[in-house]
């Protein structure tokens, strides 16, 4: 049953900021700071009077909009009417819901400019490490990778005691173990175990690492042979039941560790080519402005890392929910195209299985944010990929070895999709909030992107930009510009805020799939 709508009210003299984001498509808008009816709403070219009370960053219906007609945001079908909504109501999860996948869709409308670089950017370097072998680093962490949770608490006291015994050690960053709680009771050889030997395959031998201790128990499923089937330099294996328990492995692993930091100080930054980066692209905690500023501002950096010949991975398979036809596109081959919707098909049977929709993604915060349904979240989400062709797309948690746009397929957690990135290769991390997320992901440098400057005030001491004042294309380029600049500063030693606070460790977060036994 509809609901009653008020009439039009009078307008008063002073007007509320109003965003629109594609003035020629869009038939809402955004309200910066809220309005209550009867306020003047003016943006741009558009004006309307509120007839409703409107949430800051809500939207508002910049013309009426009859019950089944699609609701447009960035130039694309965010949902649909489900019932009728006069011009200057507010938009939202009481009167919009999906449509149908199959009458949503393709939009024609461009999802922007693509990025052209006005200078040649492969002669880019940052200040890394180089590994013996080649790889280029970001930092010279030591890692302790427990095999099973039933070492994982080993490794943490490992970590606290080496980290007293070694604290200001010339070039060491820090001691990082990396607790999980998995490794055993689950079959071999099925999906999630070989996610898990993957994801500790990638830590283990990840090039901020210039030391790793790998710490078993000695009876668990996953031994160390499952993911460490080469001898790797610089690491070392050690067993619970072998040493005779805890106090005697905790021991020997702060010794091994002392072996390893003696190594470290000899090791000096030099310039590498920006090229050699491969930067992990994540957002929690979205808002409606993620979309208008931050994920924007951040795809113009990851264009700009791509046009230096770097590596770009873009993840967070449900939050492309929606997009999906956008990356398609972008898709540097068929068969890429085709691999993104069998990923996506893939998400949709896995989601029913268990019980959930993708469409459940949108959390409470968000919704409360001012985000309506999924396709609007992904809508966003998917800018901060920027505008680079899609050249390869690759499981969970796998390594990451094609220049340019990478799509990982990884949950919408920011702990889980994180550490799959990690573990595929990524030197940095990038990641926006719109609610003010608190996270990071040693040993990789994460910088924290606020979309909004009240937000960025507000959590001055967890974010490391401020994207609040990106809105419209010009300024995007030029925010994006300096948010790549603070990329680089990052890679080349910078702390970034979360590394300050000692984020890090709690967030490793390997991906679950199937029967725990």
């Amino acid at each position: 049953m509809s609901r009653t709508l008020p009439s039009t009210p009078t307008p008063v003299a002073s007007a509320v900021p109003l965003i629109v984001a594609r003035p020629s498509t869009d038939n809402v808008g955004i309200i910066v700071d809220g309005a209550t009816a009867g306020e003047s709403l003016a943006g741009g070219e558009t004006t309307i009077v509120a007839v409703t009370d409107i949430p800051p960053a809500h939207k508002v219906a910049l013309k009426g909009i009859a019950a089944g007609e699609p609701v447009i945001k960035y130039g694309q079908v965010i949902g649909a009417a489900i019932e009728p909504i006069l011009a200057g109501a507010h938009v939202h999860d009481h009167n919009v819901g999906l449509l149908d996948l199959s009458a949503r869709g393709a939009s024609t409308v461009s999802s922007g400019t693509a990025y052209e670089p006005s200078e040649d950017l492969t002669a880019r370097t940052f200040m890394g490490y180089r590994r013996p072998d080649g790889r280029a680093a970001t930092r010279n962490y030591i890692g302790i990778v427990p095999t099973v949770n039933c070492s994982s608490t080993v490794s943490k006291l490992i970590a606290q005691a080496a980290s007293i015994q070694f604290a200001g050690a010339p070039g060491l960053d820090g001691i990082v173990p990396l607790p999980h709680d998995q490794g055993c009771a689950l079959a071999e050889h099925t999906i999630g175990d070989d996610i898990l030997r993957r994801t500790l395959h990638g830590y283990a031998t990840h090039p901020n690492f210039a030391g790793v201790l790998v710490v078993s128990l000695g009876c668990e499923v996953n031994q160390p042979e499952n993911f460490l089937p080469d001898v790797i330099p610089g690491l070392t294996q050690l067993t619970i039941q072998e040493l005779g328990g805890t106090a005697a492995t905790v021991a020997e692993g702060v010794k091994q560790i002392g072996s390893l930091v003696a190594q470290l100080a000899e090791l000096q930054r030099e310039p590498i080519p920006v090229a050699e980066l491969t930067l992990g692209l994540q957002c929690g905690g979205s808002d409606a402005y993620s979309g208008l500023t931050a994920n924007p501002t951040l795809g113009v950096a990851a264009d700009m890392l791509v046009a230096a010949g770097g590596k770009v991975i873009l993840g967070e398979t449900p939050e492309i929910f929606g997009a999906e036809h956008l990356l398609r596109a972008r898709a540097a081959t068929p068969s890429i195209a085709k691999q993104l919707d069998q990923t996506i098909d893939w998400w949709l049977h896995y989601t029913e299985d268990n019980g959930a929709e993708l469409d459940n993604n949108p959390s409470k915060g968000n919704r409360a944010g001012g985000i309506t349904t999924i396709w609007e979240k992904s809508l966003g989400a998917v800018l901060k990929g920027g505008t680079s062709p899609l050249n390869d797309i690759v499981d969970y948690a796998a390594p990451v070895t094609t220049p340019g746009l990478t799509f990982m397929d990884t949950p919408g957690y920011d702990p889980v999709s994180a550490t799959g990135m990690v573990a595929g290769g990524a030197t940095v991390l990038a990641f926006t909030t719109g609610r003010g997320s608190v996270f990071g992901s040693r040993p990789v440098p994460c910088l924290k992107i606020s979309t909004t400057s009240g937000l960025y005030r507000r959590m001055e001491g967890d974010m490391d930009f401020d994207a609040g004042q990106a809105f419209g294309h010009d300024r995007q380029l030029e925010t994006g510009a300096q948010l790549f600049e603070a990329i680089i500063d990052m890679a080349s030693g910078n702390p970034s805020k979360s590394e300050q606070l000692g984020f890090g460790t709690e967030e490793i977060v390997p991906w679950r799939i199937g029967a725990v036994l």
